[in-house]
């Protein structure tokens, strides 16, 4: 401990301001909204490239219906899956429900996220009638670029720091109260999940056209590919409370695991449903809007 404290002082620390523009002390445009700002017209920026492309049959006017449909499944999954999965018996949860919308003081789930997205999917298949694997696999082919810029504002916000340690590039973040300098475990979830996962799926997009030959394909892989990165960046991250732990995993390791079984279910569903399709038809056929 004492070997730690004498080289504390070597290491950056953590002053970032979590408004860019602030016009009073609660009120202003937080780093954090804007990421989630970012997100999504990342989003809409990357599926107008789909359909110009012939990667994808929605039209702009499909897309900006589409975004609404995710904006709401983000930050209402994103509010309960924190409130019920992380929050639940330590915080008053009518008072937490009054503030579902207040997602720039942070309190979101990404796994809670994924829940309401699966269910916005649905519902936005059904009415507008195109396929669910494929629609599933547009949003997840730019899901990553959210979770990279959610992951940066989590660093300038200077919450859910990492472990200690005495790496060159430790970070001491003035929240965590013990002045110990620890992992900026928020900037390597923005490069696995967020960063490495993204230049993935855009691989698959663009070179292996993967969203055209088994619809539903992507979306298993991409859960997958977040949740390995989830479980191996929590290793370097401090719980938020020790008796999160379960068999020595964090909560969010654990659910991690849940989403590689759907990840491999939806693999299996897609692949069964490619190969009907194809022995029905005779061969390939590109996306089409009918379920």
């Amino acid at each position: 401990m004492s070997y730690f404290l004498a080289e504390a002082t070597s290491h950056w620390v953590h002053n970032l301001d979590p408004f860019l523009i602030q016009f009073n002390d609660n009120f202003g445009i937080r780093w954090y909204g804007l990421s989630y700002l970012l997100g999504f017209l990342a989003a809409y920026l990357l599926w107008r490239m789909y359909y110009k492309k012939g990667h994808s049959p929605l039209a702009p006017e499909d897309q900006s219906n589409l975004i609404t449909y995710i904006i709401l499944g983000v930050l209402i999954g994103g509010r309960l899956g924190y409130m019920f999965l992380y929050e639940a018996g330590r915080e008053d949860l009518v008072e937490s429900l009054g503030n579902i919308f207040l997602v720039w003081k942070g309190g979101m789930a990404s796994h809670g996220g994924f829940l309401g997205v699966a269910v916005a999917v649905l519902l936005f298949a059904r009415k507008y009638r195109f396929n669910h694997f494929l629609i599933g696999d547009l949003i997840s082919s730019t899901a990553p670029a959210g979770l990279l810029f959610g992951r940066l504002a989590n660093f300038i916000n200077g919450e859910l720091w990492g472990k200690v340690t005495n790496v060159p590039w430790a970070v001491i973040f003035p929240d965590a109260k013990d002045g110990m300098p620890r992992h900026p475990s928020q900037l390597y979830e923005a490069a696995g999940e967020g960063l490495f996962l993204l230049l993935y799926v855009q691989h698959r997009v663009w070179r292996n056209k993967v969203m055209q030959k088994i619809p539903g394909q992507l979306t298993g892989e991409m859960l997958i590919g977040y949740s390995i990165a989830r479980i191996l960046c929590e290793r370097y991250r401090e719980p938020d409370f020790e008796e999160d732990l379960v068999w020595g995993m964090s909560k969010g390791q654990l659910y991690s695991l849940g989403l590689i079984a759907a990840g491999v279910v939806i693999i299996v569903l897609a692949r069964s449903r490619a190969a009907r399709k194809l022995a029905a038809t005779g061969g390939p056929q590109p996306p089409s809007s009918d379920q």
